[in-house]
């Protein structure tokens, strides 16, 4: 049987009958402010200094043959496309080569699964930006079911392998996955329904994948633990304002090659050859004017 004992009544104690004093209200934690919103002005002259040092990086990695392979991958609407075109929009095609696979052929299935990825893989002086990679299995193949989970498995134990060989073969190798809230993608995904500019990147599998978030949640930590390595770790941009996403991507990305300003002789135009003139106006009967409408 359960004994309930009573404290004893001490002269002067507060009875249940007395006024209860009232309580201090408890203190409310600080809530995280939001940064200031970036402004185009702030963000296209942090942008131009980027873009610059970008330049810089591509003069080393011609003149010391380096090879530089970036991974970006991250949630659907997360900002990976706007990232590269502002890291490759000053910089020559043939340095920065972009590589966005479509889905496999029959042939690339008959292939091993990283083969059509080494495929693309930098020569001397060269970089690739991978817009989305040999991650696909870890990821979209998973949730959408469309590779067995022993696939996966075995993808996740022997990814860190290949990795480790690239980089012990001197390949510079940078992962970065692009982190969007669920609030910001749905209103990006209802801009790309809307805006005639947009609807090209809602692509029948993005509606798919869609409704699970959760899933690419389960996929994205389970990828993490089995491949983040302490020689090709993951690092993550929060991308919920795409200017500060781009800023702080392409400042990452510079602070993990260790390139430097190559010195470069100023170029100067020599006199043009007036030897064998010809007659610069165009013979308009053999030609058509293209209408100037602007």
């Amino acid at each position: 049987m359960n004994v309930v004992t009573q404290e004893p009544f001490e002269p002067g104690a507060r009875t249940a009958r007395n006024k209860t004093k009232p309580e201090r209200p408890k203190r409310r934690e600080p809530v995280e402010k939001r940064p200031d919103k970036l402004s185009r002005k702030a963000y296209e002259k942090e942008l131009l200094k980027l873009q610059t040092e970008l330049c810089y990086l591509q003069d080393w990695v011609r003149d010391t043959g380096a090879r530089v392979v970036i991974v970006l991958e991250g949630r659907d609407t997360a900002g990976k496309g706007g990232l590269i075109k502002r890291i490759t929009e000053r910089v020559s095609p043939r340095t920065f080569r972009v590589v966005a696979l479509t889905a496999p052929t029959e042939r690339d299935r008959s292939k091993l699964y990283m083969q059509r990825y080494i495929e693309h893989f930098p020569a001397g002086g060269e970089i690739v930006i991978f817009d989305r990679s040999w991650y696909n299995r870890a990821g979209v193949e998973r949730v959408m079911g469309y590779t067995k989970e022993k696939a996966v498995d075995r993808f996740l134990e022997n990814v860190p392998k290949a990795e480790r060989w690239m980089v012990e073969s001197g390949i510079i190798l940078i992962k970065l996955w692009l982190e969007v809230g669920m609030e910001e993608q749905d209103r990006r995904f209802r801009q790309r329904i809307d805006d005639p500019l947009r609807q090209w990147k809602l692509s029948p599998m993005d509606v798919k994948s869609y409704t699970r978030w959760h899933d690419y949640s389960r996929a994205r930590n389970a990828m993490f633990e089995a491949t983040s390595r302490p020689f090709a770790p993951w690092y993550v941009v929060m991308s919920d304002d795409k200017k500060r996403a781009r800023l702080n991507g392409i400042k990452h990305i510079l602070s993990q090659i260790p390139y430097s300003k190559i010195k470069r002789e100023k170029i100067r135009l020599p006199d043009r050859s007036k030897k064998q003139r010809a007659e610069d106006k165009l013979d308009l009967h053999k030609v058509k004017l293209v209408r100037e409408a602007y």
